[in-house]
């Protein structure tokens, strides 16, 4: 499986390596010295790389070590300050809060409530060998049992964040000719691949990013406002913790634009990886089998909890299938039984059309990894990017083989891999929109879809960063 940043880069107290199996865009340490003349970089089958000198001789390069400020694809966009950030959201730091909440005086605690992720659960269901039902029941009686109060799944929150994507995006095309949000639409939900094209091609990419907010963030959103008045407390009165399987999710947290000024709290004040509540239950002594199955929790009266719910469409969260048999529906009147994907350069990169009478009108893509997130920047750059929509995602594989999944203690991560998408496709899909309690909070919450306060609070905005100057830039 992938390292845990995505870009194979593996955060540990921000000391960084790159995994051997792993492939990165900067690879090589090469040593100037004094009076050296020009060399040339050799790559073996094997991709080893050696400098050979004008004399003739050649010596192995070592892999480079990156450091926060030398990978592209996340840490190049970590500024020093979110570095502190993302040392602040650790399990350590959730333990800190946990065990300061109970010492405090009653009228001095925190509501503690934590979101968790479908493919963090089927992770854990992986290495536990558990269904994925079980083990969402058990990890909620696990966090109940060290200081949580309330445990959602965000599976909920997507029903919200796919609705805007869709209408969006129907939004998006009709408008297409007089529109400075051009197509194609990317994808907006991983938040590694929103730091590369803030910070690398910020004025061809940032037009074409879907405003709406990730799964994550509109549950901050849910939490810090709907559950908030809920409880009859305001936002800086809980403590919101997230289950993600992506290291990257840290630094989406601790973006600006989901920062309340008027109370000053994050709309996700923590977030953990997957393997980060793996060494919580190791720390605590828990086995996960063990632990008595309880309910998750419901955001209201009209929200249905009874099992995990998931959606159809890959382990990414489905947004290509959603909005494509959306779009198919609304602006050609087709209802589209099945999505056919057809794979290009690699699995990772797919396709899918819909046509009628041998005329293409809707063309769909998937891109993970960034080998193929750059062949579609290419694309973009040279005015030929054929797709109106592309699910875009860092990790390849996508977020099932994100950098804060579990490992394989064997190494087989390909069947590892395998048994976690198994195990994710064994939940209960729904659609967004019949799901209990979505439409309801699209009424007495959000005051009506399409409305000011749901633009608010189910969307967000992205800022052209400049990068610092370096002997490593590298333009795609």
């Amino acid at each position: 499986m992938a390292s845990l940043f995505s870009g194979a880069l593996q955060l540990t107290d921000l000391d960084d390596f790159i995994g051997p199996s792993q492939d990165c865009i900067k690879p090589m340490k090469v040593d100037k010295k004094p009076g050296s003349g020009v060399a040339k970089i050799h790559i073996e089958d094997d991709g080893s790389y050696f400098q050979v000198s004008q004399d003739g001789g050649t010596r192995k390069l070592e892999k480079a070590k990156i450091s926060l400020n030398d990978c592209l694809a996340c840490s190049g966009c970590i500024t020093s300050a979110e570095s502190v950030l993302i040392t602040q959201q650790s399990h350590e730091e959730l333990r800190k809060i946990l065990n300061a909440n109970k010492a405090a005086a009653p009228d001095h605690r925190k509501l503690v409530v934590a979101s968790v992720s479908p493919q963090s659960v089927a992770s854990l269901a992986a290495r536990f060998q558990l269904n994925p039902t079980d083990t969402a029941r058990k990890l909620t009686s696990f966090f109940k049992k060290i200081g949580v109060h309330y445990v959602f799944d965000t599976a909920f929150s997507r029903n919200f964040s796919l609705i805007e994507s869709q209408r969006e995006f129907v939004q998006r095309f009709r408008s297409q000719a007089n529109s400075r949000q051009a197509l194609p639409v990317l994808a907006s939900t991983c938040p590694g691949w929103i730091c590369y094209a803030e910070k690398t091609h910020s004025s061809l990419l940032l037009p074409h990013l879907s405003t709406a907010r990730s799964p994550q963030q509109v549950m901050g959103a849910l939490v810090k406002d709907f559950f908030a008045r809920q409880q009859h407390l305001t936002p800086d009165r809980l403590y919101h913790v997230t289950v993600m399987p992506c290291y990257d999710k840290k630094l989406e947290a601790s973006r600006p634009d989901f920062f309340n000024q008027e109370f000053q709290t994050r709309d996700v004040d923590c977030v953990i990886t997957t393997g980060e509540v793996f060494r919580l239950l190791e720390e605590e002594g828990v086995l996960l089998p063990d632990l008595e199955l309880a309910p998750l929790d419901a955001l209201s009266s009209c929200v249905s909890v009874e099992e995990p719910t998931s959606h159809r469409g890959g382990g990414s969260g489905g947004y290509l299938e959603h909005v494509f048999r959306h779009a198919a529906r609304e602006l050609f009147g087709i209802d589209v039984a099945e999505v056919t994907y057809k794979p290009l350069r690699n699995k990772d990169f797919q396709e899918v059309t819909l046509e009628r009478d041998g005329q293409v009108l809707l063309h769909f893509a998937t891109a993970y990894g960034f080998r193929n997130i750059q062949n579609l920047v290419q694309k973009l750059k040279r005015g030929r990017c054929p797709y109106h929509y592309v699910e875009v995602m860092a990790c390849p594989s996508g977020c099932l083989n994100g950098g804060g999944q579990l490992r394989p203690p064997d190494g087989h991560s390909k069947e590892l891999l395998q048994q976690v998408e198994q195990l994710y496709r064994e939940v209960r899909t729904q659609v967004p929109e019949d799901v209990p309690g979505v439409l309801e909070l699209y009424g007495h919450w959000l005051q009506g879809e399409g409305s000011d306060k749901a633009s608010r609070l189910l969307h967000t905005q992205y800022h052209a960063v400049e990068r610092a100057g370096s002997s490593f830039s590298i333009k795609w």
